[in-house]
């Protein structure tokens, strides 16, 4: 009876620890930013650290930043980001921006990687009970039956409906390639493949 609590409570806390995250819209537009810099007459703001959760692990893993953008262009002419108005890091080196389809495959959740709970089909809850004249009873309850295919697919469905929030507003905010006319702001989202959060920045040709 014990073991069968102590089984019971690790598939609890494996199952509660490797659960899908839902995805949290950012909207850029709605966001405080915390770094800033002007030139030639246009300021650009940035903010790292969006992604939560699932997402943010994958973020880490593989070297590839979620960064939202802010450019004020008061210029005096039409820009166009990633031509004329290009994001380069700190030390002024060029960066070369990820296309958002390239960076929402890379950072998505795998609805594949949660049908492993269907391993826990088999499951059952045994328990020990005895009548008026002392003879034990073993029950078995299949919990497993509803655990395993249960949580398989509350999962891919929560990845299912995460995956298309986060891919809706990467390209709601897809940047690359749009003219920021002069007095106009944008917003944007982009990826850049960085393993730190670097100070970046907007050069203007």
């Amino acid at each position: 009876m014990r073991i069968c609590k102590i089984a019971l409570l690790f598939v609890t806390v494996v199952t509660l620890s490797s659960c899908a995250s839902s995805y949290k819209m950012i909207n850029p537009a709605s966001l405080s930013y915390n770094s800033a810099n002007e030139s030639n007459g246009v300021l650009f703001e940035y903010k790292y650290g969006l992604l939560e959760k699932k997402y943010q692990k994958k973020e880490l893993k593989k070297g590839v930043r979620l960064v939202a953008i802010k450019i004020t262009n008061n210029s005096g002419r039409d820009l166009t980001f990633g031509g004329d108005a290009k994001l380069a890091f700190g030390n002024a080196s060029e960066i070369q921006v990820l296309d958002n389809e390239r960076v929402f495959k890379t950072l998505k959740q795998s609805a594949a990687s949660y049908l492993w709970y269907l391993l826990l089909t088999p499951v059952s809850f045994q328990s020990t009970t005895a009548d008026s004249y002392g003879e034990k009873e073993t029950n078995s309850t299949p919990i497993g039956l509803v655990i395993g295919p249960g949580l398989t697919a509350s999962n891919m469905i929560t990845v299912a409906i995460s995956n298309k929030n986060f891919k809706q507003e990467l390209l709601e905010y897809n940047i690359n390639g749009t003219v920021i006319k002069d007095g106009e702001t944008k917003y944007g989202l982009i990826g850049i493949q960085t393993e730190n959060f670097d100070a970046l920045k907007l050069i203007i040709d």
